[in-house]
C-alpha cells in the first residue's frame, strides 16, 4: 500500500488518517520490520496489526559477493518464486539494480533473462521491498545517495502500473524520499509504453536498450524490433517530454562480430542525434550458451572515438558482478523451475 492507501485502510479500522503516514514512514523511512518496532502506535492497534497483518520484507535466500565489490541476491517472495537483485557500492553513491518481473518475455538473444520467459509481474510491494531489502542487508545508513535502476529481472514497461507506483512510493518523502532524478527504467523498445510514461507528470530517467544500428540485426536479436523498429523508436523518442538538460541514455550492447562494426558506430551516432541523447557502450557480459563475445578494447576505443567526434557523449560501462553472473543481462534463476533456491544464476 501506499500512503494514501495505508490511511485510507487505518481509517476502515476506526483509527485516524495519520497512522497511516505513521506505519508508511515506519516502513519506508525507518525500514521496521516488525510491528512491536512501532512505538508510536498505541499497543491496542499494535496488538490488532500484529494478528491481522503479516509485515516481512522479501526474504534474501543467497548472497554472493564480487571481487568488484557489489553483491548479488537473490529474493523469496510471497509465493516461494525468486527474483535476483545487484547492490553495487561506489565511492560517491550506491546503486541497486532492481528486477521487476519474474522473467522476462522479451526473448533478447542476448540476455539469460530472456531465455526464462515470463513468469509474472511483481508487484509494486516486491519492487520497494528489493530496495529495503538490499538497504537493511548493507546496513545503508542513508548518508550515501541511492540510484535506482530497473535493469534487472523483466521489462520496466510490460508492468508499468507497479513500477510506477512503487516509484511513488520510493520517491514519497515521508518515506526513503529518493530524487525521481535518481531512478531509471530502461526498457528494451515498447514504444507503446514509452508513451504512457510520457504521460505521468513526475516519473523516472528513460534508458533505451538499443543495441542495434539496423532494422535486420535489431529483428534478429530483440524481437520487439519486429512490432517497434528503428524509425518508430526515433520518433517516439524525439517526441518524448525531457526536462532541461534530461537526457535519453541510449544502451548499447556490443556484440564482437554483430554489432561492433564502425559503420554501427556512424549509424549509432546519426540515430543519437536526433534528440537529447547519451550513450552507454555496454561490453557483452558472457553467459552459458549465448554464442556472443565481447569485442576487442582497439574495436571499443574506435567506437568511442566516433561517437565523440560526433559530439556526443559516450562512456564505457564495465557492468560489475561479472564473476557472480550478476552483471546486464546475466541475471536468470533456474529455466525449469524459477522458483527453486537450488537453481542458481548463471
Amino acid at each position: 500500500m501506499d500512503r494514501e492507501e495505508l490511511s485510507a485502510w487505518l481509517e476502515t479500522l476506526g483509527e485516524p488518517a495519520f497512522r497511516g503516514d505513521q506505519i508508511f514512514k515506519g516502513l519506508h523511512r525507518h525500514r521496521f520490520f516488525a510491528w512491536n518496532h512501532f512505538t508510536n502506535l498505541p499497543h491496542s492497534l499494535r496488538k490488532q496489526l500484529e494478528s491481522t497483518v503479516e509485515l516481512r520484507w522479501p526474504e534474501i535466500t543467497e548472497t554472493i559477493d564480487s571481487e568488484d565489490g557489489s553483491t548479488k541476491h537473490a529474493f523469496r517472495l510471497s509465493d516461494g518464486k525468486q527474483v535476483e537483485g545487484v547492490y553495487m557500492p561506489y565511492r560517491n553513491r550506491t546503486t541497486l539494480c532492481l528486477s521487476s518481473q519474474m522473467g522476462c518475455a522479451m526473448g533478447c538473444t542476448f540476455c539469460a533473462t530472456g531465455q526464462m520467459g515470463i513468469v509474472r509481474n511483481l508487484s509494486a510491494g516486491e519492487i520497494v521491498g528489493q530496495v529495503v531489502a538490499m538497504l537493511n542487508a548493507h546496513g545503508h545508513s542513508g548518508v550515501t545517495p541511492v540510484n535506482l535502476v530497473f535493469m534487472g529481472m523483466g521489462e520496466p514497461l510490460h508492468n508499468l502500473e507497479n513500477v510506477m507506483k512503487a516509484f511513488r512510493m520510493l520517491t514519497d518523502k515521508e518515506g526513503l524520499g529518493l530524487s525521481p532524478r535518481r531512478i531509471t527504467v530502461s526498457t528494451s523498445g515498447l514504444v507503446s509504453g514509452i508513451e504512457r510514461l510520457a504521460t505521468y507528470a513526475q516519473r523516472p530517467r528513460l534508458a533505451l536498450s538499443l543495441n542495434a544500428t539496423t532494422d535486420e540485426y535489431r529483428s534478429r536479436i530483440m524481437p520487439v524490433n519486429r512490432v517497434w523498429n528503428l524509425a518508430a523508436l526515433a520518433d517516439v523518442l524525439t517526441r518524448f517530454p525531457l526536462e532541461k538538460k534530461e537526457r535519453v541514455t541510449l544502451e548499447y550492447v556490443l556484440l564482437s562480430g554483430v554489432t561492433d562494426s564502425l559503420e554501427d558506430g556512424r549509424r549509432l551516432a546519426r540515430f543519437a542525434r536526433a534528440f537529447p541523447s547519451k550513450i552507454n557502450l555496454i561490453p557483452f557480459n558472457p553467459h552459458e550458451g549465448s554464442g556472443f563475445e565481447p569485442p576487442s578494447e582497439e574495436r571499443i576505443s574506435q567506437l568511442c572515438q566516433i561517437l565523440s567526434k560526433a559530439g556526443l557523449t559516450v562512456s564505457v560501462r564495465r557492468s560489475r558482478g561479472q564473476d557472480v553472473a550478476g552483471a546486464c543481462g546475466q541475471l536468470v534463476r533456474g529455466k525449469h523451475n524459477p522458483g527453486d533456491p537450488g537453481q542458481g544464476s548463471r
